[in-house]
């Protein structure tokens, strides 16, 4: 696992990986606009990693992180959430909410702050991960950049 990792933005060919991958980790694939919205971390052009940024006016919702098991604990999700971070700045966006029923200690870690649902911004409420993908007791998180 000593070959470089490599950052990129998802291709069309990249979904059936970027599926498995949430798949594996027990996320929800419904919503997903497709490949447009992903963050790739490769080992050897394989993609390990994912994350997704949804726009919603100013707002972003920072969906869909996961990485191969394998290679998690080795400082890999926090950069894959870092580099998300930085596109998610590049790209205007103000505010990033996300929900999660596993890994709220982490995102803490990365500033995240835990809301009520009823702060999410309007806009964030019509997606459909906040309406039905994740369930009412996913804890929801907010970054303001």
């Amino acid at each position: 696992m000593n070959e470089p990792i490599t950052k990129r933005r998802a291709k069309a060919a990249d979904f059936t990986r970027i599926a498995q991958l949430l798949r594996d980790a027990e996320l929800p694939l419904d919503g997903l606009k497709g490949h447009e919205n992903f963050l790739l971390l490769c080992r050897n052009g394989r993609v390990i990693g994912c994350a997704a940024i949804e726009r919603y006016a100013q707002y972003g919702l920072l969906r869909s992180v996961a990485l191969e098991p394998q290679e998690r604990r080795h400082g890999l999700g926090r950069r894959l959430v870092q580099e998300a971070l930085q596109q998610a700045r590049r790209d205007g966006v103000a505010e990033l909410i996300l929900l999660t029923t596993t890994a709220a200690p982490f995102f803490e870690r990365l500033g995240f702050r835990a809301i009520t649902r009823a702060e999410v911004p309007q806009p964030v409420r019509a997606s459909v991960e906040f309406r039905s993908a994740c369930p009412e007791t996913a804890a929801v998180m907010r970054l303001v950049l």
